[in-house]
């Protein structure tokens, strides 16, 4: 796996944007969490006018052996089936991304079929599928650092296009369980309060989940360091999307984040380099069991709790509104200085 740069973004600046804040035409606080979102942007960007441009949000895509133990609600075929309800413009995000004018990058990072060159897939396919992690490791290291710096190959592309704020989402059927793994070995949450009903399993099926991640977890073979835990458990798009947060990070990129999925993509990310979660900003609390808990072990405050589960990207989206409020409040709302209102607390 390759090195990357990512140094926690420099304080030095942080008490200048308080007092910038502090000093606009409001009570002291009144814009809550708006407040504390431009003030995490211009230390992101280092700057007491933050500005947001072209904002991208990358889905990757992939299957997971996983699937064949029946833990997933939807069928395996959904996943390929997806990408073309996403070239089409018909898939949840495709919507959002279009009121919210976000540019959009598909990624086949591991679908089980074949696909003919099509305007608006990137294929970076590494295999047909994880393999099944109940009785092997899900990928070689190899293809771990394969999807890593797909990743970051993808944040390049959209930085060099002149973005500075990405969100990211991922479409495959069973990854639920991916990241219910990931979250309960990084945090030591327990497994029952990580497993959820990720597309839609009934109670019974709830159970069943849980009860073949707790053997997939009897049978690991791994050494335990976080790397192989994500590498074991995890999806190709799972990790592609690691790898490219990771390289948001470093390029100084405002990074949105999604749902219990890339929550846990985060985490994982995290546990590599600390300095990541500077530049997260977390756009909704899922309905998904254990997303509250996995922000919670993050410190995290989420701008939006809808009760969404879609995935894809669709919640950070919906929060991106909020991300250009707390970027206006700070650029253009007046001072007491300059409207010659007095100031009424210290």
């Amino acid at each position: 796996m390759r090195s990357f740069v990512i140094n926690e973004t420099d304080k030095a600046i942080s008490e200048a944007l308080i007092d910038k804040i502090n000093n606009l035409t409001k009570p002291k606080g009144s814009l809550g969490l708006l407040e504390k979102t431009a003030h995490q942007i211009g230390l992101i960007q280092q700057t007491l006018s933050p500005e947001l441009r072209k904002p991208q949000n990358i889905i990757f895509a992939a299957d997971h052996g996983i699937v064949k133990e029946g833990v997933s609600f939807s069928a395996p075929e959904v996943t390929a089936q997806m990408i073309f309800n996403f070239i089409k413009g018909g898939a949840g995000v495709n919507m959002f991304a279009r009121q919210h004018h976000f540019g959009i990058k598909l990624v086949d990072c591991g679908v089980n079929a074949d696909f003919e060159p099509m305007e608006g897939l990137i294929d970076r396919k590494i295999r047909k599928s994880t393999s099944n992690y109940l009785y092997e490791a899900a990928m070689t290291p190899e293809e771990f650092d394969r999807a890593i710096e797909i990743g970051v190959e993808i944040v390049d592309m959209v930085h060099d296009e002149g973005s500075n704020v990405v969100s990211f989402g991922e479409m495959g059927i069973a990854n639920t369980s991916s990241s219910s793994l990931w979250m309960t070995y990084l945090t030591g949450i327990p497994l029952s309060d990580c497993v959820g009903a990720g597309s839609g399993l009934s109670k019974e099926g709830v159970e069943h989940k849980y009860n073949v991640l707790k053997r997939c977890m009897e049978n690991y073979k791994g050494d335990g360091t976080s790397k192989d835990i994500t590498r074991y458990f995890g999806g190709f798009e799972m990790v592609a999307a690691v790898g490219g947060m990771l390289r948001a990070a470093e390029l100084g990129m405002v990074i949105i984040v999604d749902g219990f999925i890339m929550t846990n993509c985060v985490l994982a990310g995290k546990m590599l380099y600390p300095a990541l979660t500077d530049y997260c900003i977390y756009g909704h609390q899922g309905d998904e069991c254990g997303h509250k808990l996995v922000l919670d072990f993050l410190h995290a405050q989420p701008l939006l709790n809808l009760g969404l589960r879609l995935g894809e990207g669709t919640g950070a989206i919906c929060a991106y509104p909020l991300l250009v409020s707390a970027v206006n409040m700070i650029n253009e709302m007046a001072s007491f200085k300059t409207a010659s209102v007095t100031k009424y607390f210290k």
